[in-house]
């Protein structure tokens, strides 16, 4: 699904004039245009399903380590600053950080890989529980690994900035998958390597 630019510029010139402000004064004329752009951009996860996503951004190595089924051994990536938007109020999710686990099964997924995963997940109208879930779902399938856990915290404006106003407030959430789920051991070692 491609972003529609032009029913977007469309739809902002509408909401500017229910504002009860001018369109084509000088300070608003190129308004719509750059909405549509930024959307464009900052909602770029939504043209792509999590298998899209895993298959953009599979490149990994074969693992020389000799991890495998009975192992352990814990790949982490935390702090990966992102944002998103709250699909209740299309209100922005900031000074968020990912930090993604996972137990490498015959490979090992490139670093920037991760990351890159992490933004396109989040360039979507979202909740922060789905984000994780995303993240999880797409790890899986691109490591090839069904163990990994996505830890995200993040502040929303939707609850900093409106209605509540506890601009302080942030929120924690985890996902886990496969033994991250099961093993008060592996779960005890990962909040250690992230307490770090």
């Amino acid at each position: 699904m491609a972003i529609d630019k032009d029913a977007i510029r469309m739809h902002i010139r509408g909401i500017l004039e229910a504002l009860g402000d001018n369109p084509d004064r000088e300070g608003l004329k190129e308004t719509p245009d750059r909405v549509a752009r930024m959307y464009e951009e900052m909602f770029e996860g939504m043209n792509y399903t999590n298998h899209e996503i895993a298959e953009m951004f599979n490149k990994s190595f074969q693992d020389d380590l000799q991890v495998g089924e009975n192992r352990k051994d814990i790949v982490l990536v935390k702090d990966i600053p992102i944002f998103s938007h709250c699909e209740h109020h299309i209100a922005l999710m900031y000074d968020m950080h990912v930090s993604v686990a996972y137990i490498p099964a015959d490979r090992v997924l490139g670093l920037s890989k991760i990351a890159r995963i992490c933004d396109m997940a989040a360039k979507r109208l979202q909740l922060q529980e789905r984000i994780g879930s995303d993240i999880a779902e797409i790890i899986c399938e691109a490591s090839g690994s069904g163990d990994v856990a996505v830890i995200i915290s993040g502040t929303h404006s939707c609850m900093s900035a409106r209605g509540i106003k506890k601009e302080a407030a942030s929120t924690v959430t985890t996902t886990f998958r496969g033994r991250f789920e099961t093993d008060a051991v592996l779960q005890n070692q990962l909040y250690m390597m992230l307490s770090k």
